[in-house]
């Protein structure tokens, strides 16, 4: 965030955005992860964030921008409001609000709980979405359907599968994940999931406290889908306290099966964390598929 053209660029759009002229004073590093550069920029009265990659990247922050409008729509849990993306000197980029977070503790994890299950409660049209995003830097499709078990054996489960192959994971993982779709339908008899929009990205670190008691979350990977696989994400590598899932399911019980079916959603992010991070993840993957069909037969 140096150079002089691009900082210009981005004040001119926050400018067009808001209607209100906006000088940028000052810029720090926000971290990024592991995808983006991501910048606090400081004006003389306000502040937003800024992510910053590549121009081909585009697509990305576009789809970002979508799922947090869209999470901001339903009233319930709040969202950084984006306010403008485009590219400028070779470089893609998307500003949103700036929120101070703070960390989860305390009550704003029950909070969370209950916005997130009114969410949930929202009633969506199909599975899938209007638009692909990204899972990650992985390419995430979401082509609409009615049957909720096509879409995840095809979009979800085979489609990270297919990666694994291109990328020469072969063999046991091949062999048992091919099995696990066949066998699919039976993890869902007795349970028909509803279209719910899910953040898509639940992990610990896409949530916080945006002060005075209230939740935010935010790095969406929107689509429509059945309400378990966010909340199997949150358990995937912690980050989420007791009172959030007492919360939870206080206001939006959990079927029965969930148990099972949470295996089977955060395999879904194994395999993604296997095709972008590598074979460290190949024995957990492994042994999610074997777990899930040891049930099955």
């Amino acid at each position: 965030m140096t150079d002089p053209a691009f900082i210009r660029s981005i004040e001119s759009s926050i400018a067009q955005a808001t209607g209100e002229n906006f000088r940028i004073v000052k810029t720090t590093s926000a971290g990024g992860g592991c995808i983006n550069s991501a910048y606090r920029l400081l004006g003389e009265n306000r502040s937003y964030f800024v992510k910053v990659n590549a121009q081909n990247l585009l697509p990305m922050f576009e789809a970002e921008a979508a799922g947090l409008r869209e999470i901001i729509a339903t009233g319930t849990v709040k969202a950084p409001e984006p306010v403008c993306h485009g590219v400028a000197g070779g470089q893609a980029y998307l500003v949103m609000e700036y929120l101070d977070l703070g960390s989860g503790r305390g009550t704003v994890g029950r909070v969370l709980g209950e916005q997130l299950a009114d969410m949930h409660r929202v009633p969506q049209p199909y599975f899938g979405w209007h638009r692909d995003n990204t899972i990650g830097s992985t390419h995430q499709p979401n082509e609409p359907g009615d049957d909720w078990t096509t879409f995840w054996a095809e979009h979800r489960l085979g489609f990270q599968l297919e990666l694994a192959a291109r990328d020469g994971y072969g063999g046991r993982l091949q062999r048992n994940g091919e099995k696990l779709v066949e066998k699919l339908p039976a993890l869902f008899d007795g349970y028909t999931p509803q279209p719910s929009l899910l953040h898509g990205d639940l992990w610990g670190g896409n949530w916080g406290s945006a002060g005075q008691g209230q939740p935010a979350i935010f790095d969406p990977a929107c689509y429509y889908g059945d309400r378990e696989a966010d909340i199997a994400m949150t358990e995937l590598f912690g980050g989420f306290g007791g009172d959030f899932y007492a919360a939870y399911r206080g206001a939006f019980p959990l079927d029965a099966g969930y148990g099972t079916r949470k295996i089977l959603y955060n395999l879904y992010h194994i395999l993604n964390h296997l095709n972008l991070f590598g074979g460290s993840y190949l024995g957990q993957a492994e042994s999610m598929i074997d777990r899930l069909l040891s049930g099955l037969r």
